[in-house]
């Protein structure tokens, strides 16, 4: 496994395996890995000749100044996890050498970036796609691989690949839980015990709703769901949006798109965890 830290160093270890004829998987991530990413690895390393992954926290997507300064960071640990999936090239690049100069790049992603997470977070999308797009134009993967926990965010993903023209497939790989539901993520560290232990609610409610909503409406699932949540004193449902699983708008009615998710931000103490559940594939 060769770990790289410059772009030019990153585009030759790229080029010499596509000198013989390689084909090549990407996996961003922003560190802090887990077993979530590792199974991006593993089935990047399943479906390419060669698989590429950054390991970068990217400043631009984080519009909360605090969360950024929190996100959690381990350089070691990420390159074991990395080299016993199977990663060949590993991309550890500094701020300044992913941003000699600002990125002042506004990309035009449209509606699948306006509502949720774009509505929450202004600026969080496009901080998205300025990363992504770099490591596109540097790596030009094949396939490159993306976890489902972040919903809305492969959408995105895909308006940005339309909108630059990239000639990439973008994989969505199933989320990843720990044994009693609980979404796998860099920031589950940071909840303490007691914490932890009421986490897993958030997702035992969701899976409990697709139930729920065989016999009632999308309005009377959506607040059952929220209700359900907030019961807990240490949960805080920021929002949970029931929308057409492909353009990330709100539905109204079960019938109003073929697939069909729900997609929530729970604040659980201080800590902003996200999840998914699909109500009709």
């Amino acid at each position: 496994m060769q770990i790289v830290k410059t772009v030019i160093a990153l585009q030759d270890a790229v080029k010499a395996f596509r000198a013989v004829g390689k084909s090549v998987g990407l996996v961003p991530t922003m560190g802090a890995l887990h077993e979530g990413h590792k199974s991006l690895v593993v089935r990047c390393r399943k479906e390419n000749d060669v698989v590429v992954v950054s390991v970068f926290v990217n400043p631009t997507q984080f519009n909360n100044k605090q969360d950024l300064l929190t996100y959690p960071r381990n350089l070691e640990a990420d390159a074991k996890l990395l080299g016993d999936a199977g990663a060949d090239i590993v991309f550890m690049p500094s701020v300044d050498e992913v941003y000699p100069e600002p990125d002042n790049r506004v990309f035009n992603l449209g509606p699948v970036a306006e509502v949720m997470e774009g509505k929450m977070r202004p600026g969080h999308f496009n901080g998205v796609a300025q990363i992504v797009s770099k490591l596109f134009a540097w790596v030009e993967p094949d396939r490159a691989y993306f976890g489902e926990k972040d919903f809305q965010q492969i959408a995105v993903i895909r308006a940005m690949v339309k909108l630059e023209g990239f000639k990439v497939q973008i994989v969505p790989c199933p989320i990843v839980r720990e044994a009693d539901g609980l979404a796998k993520s860099s920031r589950n560290v940071r909840l303490s015990p007691a914490l932890r232990k009421i986490a897993p609610n958030i997702a035992r409610i969701l899976r409990e709703s697709c139930n729920f909503a065989l016999s009632h409406s999308v309005a009377e699932t959506q607040q059952w769901v929220i209700d359900g949540i907030n019961a807990f004193p240490d949960l805080r449902v920021e929002y949970y949006q029931i929308v057409d699983a492909l353009s990330m708008q709100p539905v109204a009615d079960w019938n109003d798109a073929p697939a069909i998710s729900g997609c929530i931000t729970v604040y659980c103490g201080d800590v902003r965890l996200i999840d998914n559940i699909a109500y009709r594939k």
